[in-house]
Parts: C-alpha cells; sequence; structure tokens
C-alpha cells in the first residue's frame, strides 16, 4: 500500500532550524511542512505589513529556505509552510529571491490567499466570542483571517508546485492536504480525512510530540532534548497512520508522548471541527511499535459545518512594565516596602491604571501568597510591577516608577528594567465557508 511520509519542520514561528534540516537529509521525506501560525502571530504580521507593504510573512522564512532549499530540490521533497503569514505574495516571491541566489532552476512556488476577510468583517453584520459586533471595534480592528481548508493547498499541488507558501490554515490542514493530493481522498471521505486531520493534529506542533514539551525530569524523563528530533509522520492510503523520528535524534516518540499531543487544545475529542470534516478522535487507539515508533487508529469524521473560524486581531491597550531584584538577608522585606512605595506612587501621582499586577518573583508570582506561606523564604527575589492604561505614555510611566527605587526605594535594589508595549489582543467569529474566496498564484523560477 503506498505510503506517505512527512515531516513535521517547525511548531511555531520562532522555532529551531536544524531539526528541519535533519528532516530534510535524514527522514526520506516526500513532504515537509513548516506550521508556524499562532492566532496572536498573524496579528502581528498584519501590524509589520501595515508599515512596509514588502512584509508580514514569517521572519525567519529566508532563514529556513536558505537551509532547506537545496536539499528539498534535490531529493524532491515538496514543502508545505503558512509562513506567508499576513502576506503570502511578498512570502513566494522571497522564497523565489533565494531560490534564484542559491542556483536553483526549475523550482515552482505557489501561493495561497484568500484568508483576509478583514473588510468582509469591517462591513459586515458579524459578532465576535464575547456577543459584541466585530465593527463596533472600529479603528482598533487591526486582521481578520479565516482559517482556511485543505482545497486551496491540493489544488497548489496539483498545479505542480514544489513549495506551496499559504496565510491562515488551519494547522492539520498543512498536512492533510498533501494526503489528498497523494491518495486521491474525496471530499466526502469522512472516516479518511479524520484520520488524515489527526495526523495534521499530532505532528503540527513538531516537537511537542518528539518528547520537547512532554519533558519532566524525575516522571517523565526525555533524553537529549538539546538535539530534538522533530517527528515523521508515515500515512498510508489507507489513513493507517504512524509517528516517527530519525534514528539517533535527541527525545522520544511514545504512546504517552502522542496521547498528549493529541489532547492538544481539544475541546470536545469527539467533535474537533474544522474547514475540512468534524474530526472524531474519541476511539483512537495507539500501539507501541519498536523504540520511537507509534501506530496510531481510530479517528473518524462527520460531515463539516460549512463554517469557517475567523481570528480577530485588534488592538487591546497597552502595557508598561517594572523590575528589580533584592538579594541578601530581608531579602523579602526589602521587596514587599518596594512594591508598598510603588502603589503609593501611584495612587499619588493619579496613575490612571485599567489593571495592575505587583509579583515577587521566586516566591509568589506563580502560586500566589497563601502557597508562599508555607515555604522559607528566599535568599533572593525580583519585583516586577505591570500595568495596563488606554496609552503609551501612562505605560512608560510604570517602569519609570520602578526604576526610581534605585535611589528613592530600599536599599540594595538592582538589576532594574522598563519596558512598554502596545497590546494585539484576538477574538473569534464564524463566517460561511462561502463567502471567502481563494486563490493560487504561482511564480516559476
Amino acid at each position: 500500500m503506498k505510503q506517505i511520509r512527512i515531516g513535521a519542520g517547525a511548531g511555531y514561528s520562532g522555532d529551531r532550524i536544524e531539526p528541519a534540516l535533519e528532516l530534510a537529509e535524514r527522514g526520506d521525506l516526500d513532504y515537509l511542512i513548516f506550521e508556524c501560525l499562532a492566532e496572536r502571530t498573524i496579528a502581528l504580521a498584519q501590524q509589520a505589513r501595515m508599515h512596509d507593504p514588502a512584509l508580514g510573512y514569517d521572519p525567519l522564512l529566508e532563514q529556513r529556505m536558505l537551509a532547506v532549499l537545496p536539499t528539498c530540490s534535490a531529493k524532491g521533497i515538496r514543502i508545505v509552510t503558512n509562513m506567508g503569514a499576513a502576506n503570502p505574495l511578498a512570502a513566494a516571491a522571497s522564497i523565489r529571491k533565494v531560490a534564484r541566489s542559491l542556483g536553483l532552476t526549475k523550482l515552482k512556488v505557489a501561493a495561497v490567499t484568500g484568508d483576509d476577510v478583514l473588510e468582509l468583517l469591517r462591513h459586515g453584520d458579524y459578532l465576535d466570542d464575547t456577543g459584541a459586533p466585530v465593527a463596533d471595534l472600529g479603528d482598533r480592528l487591526l486582521s481578520a483571517n479565516a482559517y482556511l481548508g485543505a482545497r486551496p493547498i491540493v489544488e497548489a499541488l496539483e498545479q505542480g508546485a514544489d513549495v506551496v507558501v499559504t496565510g491562515r490554515v488551519a494547522d492539520p490542514a498543512l498536512v492533510l492536504a498533501p494526503l489528498i493530493h497523494e491518495f486521491g481522498w474525496s471530499a466526502d471521505d469522512w472516516e479518511r480525512l479524520g484520520q488524515g486531520t489527526l495526523a495534521g493534529h499530532l505532528l503540527e506542533c513538531a516537537g511537542q510530540v518528539s518528547g520537547g514539551y512532554f519533558a519532566d525530569p524525575g516522571y517523565k524523563d526525555v533524553a537529549n532534548l538539546a538535539r530534538l528530533g522533530f517527528p515523521i509522520g508515515i500515512v498510508s492510503e489507507d489513513g493507517a497512520l504512524e509517528i516517527t523520528k530519525v534514528a539517533g535524534s535527541g527525545g522520544a516518540v511514545t504512546t504517552a508522548t502522542c496521547a498528549e499531543q493529541l489532547l492538544y487544545e481539544i475541546h470536545d475529542p469527539a467533535a474537533y471541527l474544522t474547514p475540512d470534516v468534524v474530526a472524531d478522535f474519541s476511539r483512537v487507539t495507539m500501539r507501541q511499535l519498536g523504540p520511537d515508533r507509534v501506530a496510531i487508529r481510530g479517528a473518524g469524521g462527520h460531515p463539516k459545518s460549512g463554517l469557517l473560524k475567523v481570528s480577530i486581531g485588534y488592538i487591546d491597550s497597552y502595557v508598561g512594565e517594572g523590575q528589580i531584584s533584592y538579594a541578601g538577608p530581608g531579602a523579602v522585606a526589602r521587596a514587599r516596602l518596594a512594591q508598598d512605595i510603588v502603589a503609593e506612587r501611584f495612587r499619588i501621582t493619579g496613575m490612571p491604571l485599567d489593571e495592575v499586577r505587583f509579583d515577587l518573583i521566586g516566591l509568589n508570582a506563580l502560586h500566589g501568597d497563601a502557597l508562599a506561606a508555607g515555604h522559607a523564604e528566599p535568599y533572593e527575589v525580583r519585583l516586577r510591577v505591570t500595568g495596563r492604561t488606554a496609552t503609551m505614555q501612562q505605560a512608560l510611566r510604570i517602569g519609570n516608577e520602578v526604576e526610581t527605587l534605585y535611589t528613592c526605594g530600599p536599599a540594595g535594589g538592582g538589576g532594574a528594567t522598563k519596558s512598554a508595549r502596545q497590546v494585539v489582543a484576538v477574538r473569534s467569529t464564524l463566517i460561511p465557508a462561502a463567502q471567502v474566496r481563494t486563490a493560487i498564484h504561482v511564480e516559476e523560477i
């Protein structure tokens, strides 16, 4: 039975590059995918594109392509990625430029567009997941990107694309599309589409399924994480799936690592909604075939909903932060005094804060004062003051107040830092899939 080998070259925008090259060189792949878009990532990419129309794609796109294109081109490995982010057309042009610089010829790069539905939402009557009209965001609305399914990627592959770069697509679609293309699965073969979606879901976070995020010393020990190997999915024409990794690479692929990734971001295992299928993972079984090799069966599916999720990025507020450290005898008492001083300064100066948080890192920042009270005081502690405001100018004042503790606060403060940033937040809505128009743009070298 025909099998397709798909390697997961990235699980997020800033992921390591060396494991992807290892997959290309030693993974015996048919496809290499790079999943690099989180909800907030694309909103920030839209913001970058507004400042410069030539930007808006993944900042590591060129580095990744420089690393893997020579090997992938030589071995006939096709690349599928959502690194186009807010600007797939510019991303495709950049890939073409990289290929030319490497002396690669006869390479076909396809950009998938159509996920940007900002104007549709700006002028439509849509409610977000808070129940508020999307139009009420007004000028604060930055982006609106629909989660496309596998179909436009399949079309690009059918047109002979060696590299397919998209904007916002459902993460599993990056894997499902090559399977549909290679095996000829029909658009209503819900069982196989469900199994292919399972393959995509397990691979989408790369190193998480091969032991990275899984590791917990003393409880779940994983060897050689500094050389973590990214996973390979081996999928048969009937949808049967195995997860493995390059022999000798770090990490581990076990039924436990796969089970944790299976549950990642899943609300209802029997009804995982995607643009291509409502996947059913409730009957999935796993079997360890050998070292770093797991067989996974039992996923199914039901007809798709006909709706697409839309990720909405908007300017929410501004956050200012200041930090300063105290060490030695009485460190906690001095840090608490510093906290009281900053809080009182906010009151005296009339600081307009929508929200403020004081943390003593190393003492109560994660679990609060109640749990900290039962443990010995640390020898060193770091005060962090964070506030949410309506303007950047107000946000800057927060860090300034912490910095003044150098001379106006308790003894022994050091290592003060301050920062302020605009907060890009994310909401969601649903739109009918029929309202979205996709297109394939091909660039040949």
